[in-house]
């Protein structure tokens, strides 16, 4: 009972002691309540928060003096105009553009701890108030110079710093650049060689038309220069795309290890960019050699809309006869459309299945073969089937690929019409 008793006594004077205290609350003035909130604010939950204001243009000027004073501290000298190093050409730009403005140099003059600045040598009067100063813009040079505040520097606010982008760029792990060719000795003679054959016709400069002209053992000429494709690694495929890292050689006794498709972009930029390929004098027959006929490429001349229409259209076949005596009947055959036709590539080839090359060059093409009924002269249907509208140069491009026995890696893209490695 004793205790039920001082228990239930101690809640009543508890009871009594919280309405005093809420008796006295009530009666207290705000800023009591304010003082008394605060005082009991264990956590800090109604503590004022001040947002810091953005720096001023004065403070940003200095900032970006400190950065100096500090390229002088660690450097022991001042930053120099050095074109492979932008951070250090950005500091020069920056304190050239200062120096030259009196304005810049009284608002530093309390900041510049080497001396850096002009006016540091005199008697500094009094700060003027800071007001940028309106330059004349001709030139980008002009835009570097006016930079008071760094921003087209690579400092942390730069604004060539891109923040919060995902970038999707991959860089490759290996960056390609021209080395000296520790070994030049053992292709020097080659490229002498090939020199040689380029002068007295055995070999000849043509236009680089595709990426799959680039195989080992083959000469280019990229920016003036002649190269070697002394190997090339194993062929991988990457987004669709395929490439291969090579070795290239250089004539003025570099190296490089790029791969397959940059040199081909560096080609096709290249307006002088060359293939070096045999001329027909290399090829010397004897009476060895057995002729397996004629590969021609006919162009028509057909009146009719159905065909006219076809851009780049061409008969790709083979004859057993001289190509002349061949199509002197064009106009009235239905494998010639019916029409005359002209000759625009001829080869005459030799220990070789002739019919097989052809098969092979109409597998090749056989997405482009055109789709056409032409009448004979009895009036009979007939479905050429030689006929393809596909770009000369692709189809010469792919009579090289079956010659060096490459077609295997390569297919036609009709669509961008080019040829595209597998």
């Amino acid at each position: 009972m004793l205790n039920l008793y001082q228990t239930r006594k101690a809640q009543k004077d508890a009871s009594v002691v919280k309405n005093e205290e809420w008796q006295k609350l009530k009666s207290m003035e705000m800023e009591d309540w304010l003082s008394f909130i605060n005082d009991d604010d264990e956590l800090g939950l109604t503590a004022v928060k001040v947002k810091s204001k953005p720096p001023t243009a004065d403070e940003h000027l200095v900032a970006k003096f400190q950065e100096i004073n500090d390229f002088y501290k660690a450097n022991g000298r001042l930053p120099e105009n050095n074109m492979v190093n932008i951070s250090e050409l950005m500091l020069f730009k920056r304190l050239d553009s200062i120096r030259g403005n009196d304005t810049q140099c009284h608002a530093l003059v309390d900041f510049d701890q080497f001396n850096l600045l002009p006016l540091t040598h005199e008697v500094a009067e009094p700060k003027a108030e800071y007001k940028p100063v309106v330059k004349e813009i001709n030139s980008v040079e002009d835009i570097f110079e006016d930079d008071d505040f760094g921003l087209l520097g690579d400092s942390a606010d730069s604004i060539f710093k891109i923040k919060h982008v995902k970038t999707s760029l991959t860089m490759p792990k290996t960056v390609a650049r021209r080395e000296g060719c520790k070994n030049f000795e053992e292709y020097d003679e080659l490229f002498k060689k090939c020199h040689a054959k380029v002068n007295s016709g055995y070999l000849e400069m043509t236009k680089f038309v595709g990426e799959q002209q680039i195989q080992k053992g083959e000469f280019f000429v990229l920016n003036g220069i002649m190269c070697f494709v002394a190997d090339m690694g194993e062929r991988e495929k990457k987004g669709g795309k395929v490439n291969a890292r090579l070795h290239l050689v250089f004539e003025n006794g570099t190296e490089s290890n790029m791969l397959l498709r940059s040199l081909a972009t560096e080609l096709y930029k290249d307006e002088s960019g060359r293939r070096i390929i045999p001329t027909e004098l290399d090829f010397e027959i004897n009476e060895d050699d057995q002729s397996a006929g004629f590969i021609y490429i006919l162009s028509s001349e057909s009146h009719d809309p159905r065909i006219s229409a076809i851009a780049n259209l061409f008969k790709i076949g083979y004859a057993t006869t001289p190509v002349a005596k061949r199509i002197a009947n064009a106009a009235n055959e239905p494998t010639y459309l019916m029409a005359p036709v002209n000759v625009v590539a001829e080869y005459e080839c030799y220990n070789m299945n002739t019919q097989k090359f052809e098969n092979l060059i109409h597998t090749f093409f056989k997405g482009v073969c055109i789709d056409v009924e032409i009448a004979n002269l009895q009036g009979n249907m007939c479905k050429p089937r030689e006929w393809f509208s596909v770009p000369l140069e692709q189809i010469n491009t792919a009579i090289d690929l079956i010659v060096n026995g490459q077609i295997v890696n390569y297919r036609y893209n009709s669509t961008s019409q080019t040829i595209e490695l597998r």
